[in-house]
């Protein structure tokens, strides 16, 4: 890994793909798996602590862009504002975004490492989603058989040998938390959660139902 240290405040780094997967991480999962990605940031910037004595305290900005061969990040430290009531991180056009002073990491590593991130993520939380996996497909029959789940927006898809089912319970159809929780007790006592995302499903996986997952079974296994 090649680091340049900037200044007091931002240190830059460039790690090759061919280094990613030599400490053992898949060049793909970077982006879609959070931990993941995480656990390799905090790697590197162990490395550039040890050779540039550069010390994380409070929020950074972290820029990363994808080249060719591998990854250049760049790391700015957050300076606490003249009240210490606020972190100031630099972004581009010369801007400065003031952050509360218990900001999370996780939050400014999502805005850089998860493409598909933005920053309405932070100020709302968006309907309720995630992914179920199933051992069997007999068991996403069964499960489509049961009742009250026609409001839900489903698609099925087939990943690493196991059937992948995306759920998502629209705002505008479930405002009881209540309910949700009932619906997410009878999924999972057919299914169970995966830390799988739909972005990397949808990228490497078959699609095998596109719309109203249980609706279209219903037609074919009544």
């Amino acid at each position: 890994m090649e680091i340049e240290r900037i200044n007091e405040y931002t240190v830059k780094f460039f790690i090759s793909y061919v280094d990613i997967e030599q400490r053992g991480f898949d060049r793909e999962e970077i982006w879609y798996n959070r931990e993941r990605s995480e656990e390799l940031f905090w790697e590197m910037m162990d490395e550039v602590h040890d050779e540039e004595e550069f010390s994380v305290e409070g929020p950074l900005w972290i820029q990363v862009q994808a080249l060719d061969k591998g990854l250049e990040v760049l790391v700015t430290k957050a300076q606490l504002s003249k009240d210490g009531q606020k972190f100031e991180l630099p972004i581009p056009g010369g801007k400065m975004k003031d952050l509360p002073v218990d900001e999370k990491i996780e939050e400014i590593l999502d805005q850089h490492f998860n493409p598909d991130f933005s920053d309405d993520d932070i100020l709302e939380e968006g309907p309720l989603e995630f992914v179920l996996a199933f051992k069997d497909f007999e068991d996403v029959i069964s499960l489509s058989s049961r009742t009250g789940l026609e409001r839900l927006v489903t698609k099925l898809y087939y990943f690493e040998g196991k059937y992948c089912l995306y759920v998502e319970f629209p705002e505008e159809e479930f405002e009881e938390e209540e309910e949700i929780d009932d619906i997410l007790s009878l999924l999972l006592e057919y299914g169970y959660e995966t830390e799988l995302t739909i972005h990397r499903i949808q990228e490497y996986g078959k699609e095998i139902i596109a719309d109203n997952v249980f609706a279209e079974l219903q037609k074919y296994f009544r």
